[in-house]
């Protein structure tokens, strides 16, 4: 985030709702087994998160692209992958984006493409690039972009969380990378991580230009900011929206935006999260993988579209080939599970488990990360011919 931004924020109200760190998510584990966890992960936490966030500061700042996962481009060469910075217009906001290209790269030719859309949280620059390198190594073009309205693409209100808008970024992902030299649209598949995954559900049943679908640890937004975590929220669910238009209005007003989310966490309170998606997720975002243009927080009048909104619905108009990825011990298998029975139409479906994985863990650990490109290129390769 530049100083402009920062100035900004100061300046904005925030609400952090605890959406992540709530009682109905304590409550998911029973009191003995939170304390037992508390006590065997704090100490751990508090020894390696100081030294990790260092790390990932160290990482970026060093990378010319301000990658910061693991193996990350750090120079163009030929005969390599190769990273592009480029900017474009979608519906009047500036899109910042990454584009790679592989080691037999020929402009004059034609490769088949991926478009990449990251976690909700996410940027370019954590999985959704490591992902993107990974397939460029495999042969293919890629693209992944910051949403609209995050990272260092425009639009105010800034961390604006719509699905209409995250699915609105993957078609316009498609619009660009089908243009781009050497893409054979033809050949155009993509990818989806986490709530990118929930968003490419979406996108996939009305774009036909993807001839191959896949998800990485889907997430379900809507669900989720709908129901809670697991369905732990569902007694307030009209409170939260009541809250949600209280936001929307005083917005429209001229007030101050209201954010939602989590600006920030100490190694106590993430020690102290139960589940392994949010512990895990706030080491990454926060510690490991940290990046200035990476944020929890979304503006809390998004809630009223988000909470009526969901992936699965019309999931039975995905007709192409689809590969569901998950980590086996991923807290959040669940919403793949129900977006994989629901896909009814799909020419071709298949569940994929990684075993051993959680959520987190297919972001970055390698062994998990080279199992899931492994099965991506296997199915893109089957399916983009």
């Amino acid at each position: 985030m530049n100083i402009s931004k920062q100035t900004e924020m100061k300046k904005i109200t925030f609400l952090i709702v605890s959406t992540m760190l709530s009682v109905s998510s304590i409550n998911l584990l029973d009191a003995q087994t939170v304390h037992h966890q508390v006590t065997t992960n704090r100490t751990n936490f508090q020894q390696v998160n100081t030294s990790n966030e260092a790390g990932a500061q160290q990482k970026f700042q060093q990378n010319p692209w301000t990658l910061v996962y693991e193996g990350a481009i750090t120079k163009n060469e030929k005969g390599k992958v190769a990273i592009h910075p480029v900017k474009y217009k979608l519906n009047g906001i500036d899109i910042a984006a990454n584009v790679y290209t592989p080691a037999n790269y020929d402009a004059a030719k034609k490769h088949p493409a991926v478009v990449v859309a990251h976690p909700n949280g996410g940027i370019k620059e954590q999985t959704a690039g490591l992902y993107a390198q990974r397939l460029a190594e495999a042969g293919y073009i890629t693209i992944a972009a910051d949403a609209a309205y995050q990272g260092a693409s425009g639009g105010v209100p800034r961390h604006t969380d719509k699905p209409a808008n995250r699915v609105e970024d993957i078609h316009g992902m498609a619009d660009y990378i089908t243009q781009y030299a050497g893409v054979d649209a033809n050949r155009l598949a993509v990818l989806g991580l986490c709530g990118g995954g929930g968003y490419t559900l979406k996108a996939a049943q009305s774009d036909k230009r993807f001839k191959a679908v896949a998800t990485l640890s889907m997430f379900n937004s809507g669900e989720v900011r709908r129901n809670g975590f697991q369905n732990t929220q569902v007694a307030t669910i009209h409170e939260r929206l009541k809250q949600a238009a209280e936001a929307r209005a005083q917005e429209a007003a001229g007030g101050e935006i209201i954010y939602a989310g989590v600006a920030s966490v100490t190694d106590e309170e993430i020690a102290k999260t139960p589940t392994d998606l949010y512990r895990e997720g706030y080491e990454y975002y926060y510690r490991t993988h940290k990046h200035p243009a990476s944020t929890f927080l979304y503006t809390k009048s998004s809630l009223l579209d988000l909470m009526t909104w969901d992936a699965t619905t019309n999931i039975d108009l995905i007709n192409q080939p689809l590969l569901m990825i998950a980590g086996s011990k991923a807290d959040t298998k669940y919403m793949t599970d129900d977006a994989f029975s629901k896909a009814t139409h799909a020419k071709s479906k298949e569940l994929f488990l990684i075993d051993g994985a959680t959520h987190i863990q297919t972001y970055w650990k390698p062994e998990y990360v080279t199992q899931a490109v492994n099965k991506l290129t296997d199915f893109y390769g089957k399916n983009l011919l």
